[in-house]
């Protein structure tokens, strides 16, 4: 099974780089550093000994890897972190995020699984262990590192019961792949059942990573002032919205009965989906203005009914500023997004009925009175207008959510203390 993956795999390639380029016209980081993607690196940085691979495919992933790359580095200090990607945002993200590490991080794509491309990532950067975080699992990557003897770690590990239907339909594939994993730190102990059915033989359950993620000082300044430009109204936010949803919810904004003066800020989870937006947007007639166009000391005009959060790196800033959150991806059957972050910061969450990638953590939050789900968009102005006029309620239930998130934390040292062992 594994051959015909990775003839696939060679077969597709055409196709795949193709489909880079084209992504490129949107996002140029799709363009760069294709060498990495083929398993082709440049000379060897310094201080090449001692490496820690860690996978963190995308934006959430590499936030959600801030905690645990902090406490790697300080657990292991005469260790370097060599990052990977998927995605020019989570790149940039990571950039961004692990500035303050200098030589000690450094950042690649994750070569095409090959075969071939992984082996040489491994030959080229020699590393002692490969951790890959939530649900990442590349057969010919696992194969390879079982080949070198790099034990493989998959950390803060998630996996529904949907996406576990679909890893049994590939059979020996996913089967023989589980059998190369030497340890899953999962989030729950239903993930770790699941994983389980899946063949892996060693799976510790430590909680989620993300409830240990330290909401940088620098984003509370930036949304300090991104609240004092938009003054005192009452601010919705719609995070990470996914294709589809925000027609929807533009669509129940009109109809709805929310606050006076009271501003929507939506912030798309896909930066490429900016433009689109805006066309959406206008097309309703509303009046709005787009993040990346408020200079420093610009206030949001009175009459902006919605703002478009067109920036990379500022969602804790724009929990921040905000009095009520949404949780996009979850209105549609897209399986929701991460939650903790608003009730890290203290806001009401506001979550639609399609959270089955995050399916525990939603109803933990719920039962603490920190979240509420919603049945649809026109629900969720109803739901965020009876709390916006209530700031009583509104009050409480941010200090459930903080006490929610609170709660929680502590799965970072339980993930070292399970990876310990395997990084002597």
């Amino acid at each position: 099974m594994r051959l015909l993956y990775t003839l696939a795999w060679w077969l597709a390639l055409p196709l795949v780089l193709a489909r880079l380029w084209l992504r490129g016209r949107q996002e140029p980081g799709y363009r760069q550093h294709w060498g990495e993607r083929l398993g082709f690196y440049g000379r060897q940085p310094a201080s090449a000994t001692n490496t820690i691979w860690l996978h963190a495919v995308s934006v959430g992933e590499t936030r959600a890897a801030e905690p645990l790359i902090d406490a790697l580095l300080a657990a292991w200090p005469a260790c370097r972190i060599v990052l990977t990607h998927m995605t020019p945002t989570g790149r940039a993200t990571g950039k961004s995020l692990f500035a303050k590490h200098g030589a000690r991080l450094v950042q690649s794509y994750l070569p095409y699984d090959t075969g071939a491309m992984p082996a040489r990532f491994i030959r080229h950067f020699a590393p002692r262990i490969c951790i890959l975080m939530e649900t990442e699992v590349w057969p010919n990557l696992i194969h390879q590192c079982n080949r070198y003897k790099v034990p493989v770690v998959l950390a803060n590990a998630r996996l529904s019961q949907r996406s576990l239907g679909k890893a049994q339909r590939l059979g020996k594939l996913i089967a023989d792949a589980a059998r190369g994993i030497t340890l899953v730190a999962a989030q729950t102990q239903d993930d770790a059942d699941r994983v389980r059915q899946l063949g892996v033989r060693d799976v510790v359950v430590t909680g989620s990573i993300k409830f240990d993620v330290v909401v940088p000082e620098a984003a509370l300044a930036t949304g300090a002032a991104l609240r004092a430009a938009i003054g005192q109204r009452p601010v919705l936010l719609c995070a990470s919205t996914r294709e589809g949803e925000e027609q929807l919810i533009l669509d129940a904004y009109i109809r709805a009965s929310l606050p006076a003066h009271a501003l929507l800020l939506i912030v798309p989870r896909h930066p490429q989906r900016f433009d689109e937006v805006e066309k959406l947007i206008a097309a309703q007639g509303l009046a709005m203005q787009r993040r990346s166009a408020l200079q420093q000391g610009d206030d949001v005009a009175a009459g902006t009914q919605v703002l478009l959060g067109d920036s990379m790196g500022e969602m804790f800033a724009y929990y921040a500023a905000c009095d009520c959150a949404f949780v996009g991806g979850s209105l549609l059957p897209l399986g929701g997004q991460n939650l903790i972050e608003p009730a890290a910061l203290g806001k009401p969450v506001l979550i639609g009925p399609h959270t089955f990638n995050f399916a525990l953590v939603t109803e933990q939050a719920i039962a603490a009175g920190g979240a509420a789900l919603v049945a649809d968009a026109d629900a969720l102005m109803a739901q965020a207008s009876a709390l916006l006029q209530d700031p009583s309620r509104l009050s409480s239930m941010g200090e459930r959510a903080l006490a929610f998130a609170n709660q929680h934390r502590g799965a970072t040292p339980r993930t070292i203390a399970a990876i310990k062992p395997l990084l002597p």
